[in-house]
């Protein structure tokens, strides 16, 4: 839901009601992850997607018909053969859509989910997305709860419900996790009588980039590109300027180690050194192969890369953290410009991610989208849901 924040802002703000549908649920080869999106505004407008294109229509006719109902729908789709107009996911995959009316009278919470997703305050929001009908008794579809790290807003209907999902969803925002969950009435984890669906909305994952070049300039754009809260980092003021950065979410003018001591890093974080100066780089290595980032790489020659292990050895780095050490940086694409060794980077930071390949798809067989590696959005995730 992030990819439409701003259109939601627009809606929300101008009192319209919306229609938003999510992604709650995926098997096989599904084109998009639970937690995306797509929104049809009162006027017809629409934001997003769920499928990149292959069920969009039968969604927003689901949409407008919400839009005038008010009553939440789950809907279901899988594969549709190759008749032309057939109602469906040629790849073979399936989701499960949720759909929900959106306005100011029914959901007063949703501006404060809103401006916890801007301001990059952790949030998770667990909702109803299917319980037993046979009678009006909580929990009931749609019911919804906002929940921070010490805080929640709303209700699901059921104490024992509440207490189940609110101890759930708060470990799946500390692991940036979005996920279906099943319960009991009451809570109970061995009954699965009731669909939440629990959407973990995270800060973004910082990427730090070192080097003040043209290539962090480029690194520090798809990293943006990608959903990173970037930083730039370099102890030359001349060259550290927003306006030479400007798709960093910040510049920082310091000795990169000396930055790199006092920040947090996370297990999210991918840290870029484009130093390419055994004076910055080696005393930065030596910071950044200690703390838990998921990724740390390093732009140079082979021959460079050699020194520079011979200097980190010298200072005591071990052999089991030299291993973590991606150098040189990226995927062997034949990269020649700032650009094109970005989108290497980008392209490795992905395959460690996902736990891809790496060779090209025409060369491999079986599904694309396998459930493998270290799902983080995302991203996506939590960077794009």
């Amino acid at each position: 839901m992030r990819d439409i924040l701003t259109a939601l802002e627009a809606w929300w703000k101008a009192g319209e009601p919306m229609a938003l549908a999510t992604v709650v649920d995926v098997r096989k080869s599904a084109p998009r992850q639970p937690g995306a999106a797509m929104a049809v505004g009162d006027d017809g407008e629409v934001a997003g997607s769920v499928s990149g294109g292959c069920v969009e229509g039968a969604v927003y006719q689901l949409g407008q018909q919400v839009l005038a109902s008010g009553v939440p729908e789950l809907a279901h789709y899988g594969y549709s053969d190759d008749e032309a107009f057939a109602v469906g996911l040629t790849c073979g995959g399936e989701l499960d859509v949720f759909v929900e009316r959106v306005d100011p009278a029914s959901m007063p919470w949703f501006g404060h989910l809103l401006e916890c997703i801007a301001d990059e305050a952790p949030v998770a929001v667990a909702k109803v997305i299917d319980a037993p009908s046979a009678d009006d008794s909580p929990p009931l579809r749609g019911a919804t709860m906002l929940i921070g790290p010490d805080w929640t807003d709303g209700t699901l209907g059921s104490d024992g419900l509440q207490v189940a999902v609110v101890d759930d969803a708060r470990g799946m925002l500390q692991q940036g996790r979005t996920a279906e969950r099943r319960y009991g009435r009451q809570g109970e984890r061995r009954l699965d009588e009731v669909r939440v669906f629990i959407s973990s909305f995270a800060p973004r994952p910082r990427m730090f980039v070192f080097g003040a070049i043209d290539y962090a300039a480029a690194a520090a754009r798809v990293g943006h590109f990608l959903g990173y809260h970037v930083t730039v980092c370099d102890a030359r003021a001349t060259f550290a300027t927003s306006k030479r950065f400007p798709d960093a979410d910040e510049v920082i003018v310091d000795w990169p180690h000396r930055y790199l001591e006092r920040v947090a890093v996370d297990q999210r974080a991918a840290i870029c050194v484009l130093t390419h100066d055994p004076k910055f780089d080696v005393p930065l290595l030596e910071v950044a192969l200690r703390t838990p980032a998921s990724y740390i790489g390093a732009m140079g020659s082979r021959r460079t890369h050699e020194e520079r292990l011979e200097r980190l050895r010298a200072q005591g780095v071990t052999d089991a953290q030299l291993a973590r050490l991606r150098s040189p940086i990226g995927l062997d694409l034949g990269a020649r410009t700032p650009e094109e060794t970005a989108v290497s980077i980008a392209a490795e930071l992905i395959q460690r991610r996902w736990g891809g390949s790496g060779r090209p798809l025409t060369d491999t067989s079986g599904r694309i989208h396998e459930l493998r590696g270290t799902v983080a959005t995302a991203a996506a995730d939590s960077a794009t849901v």
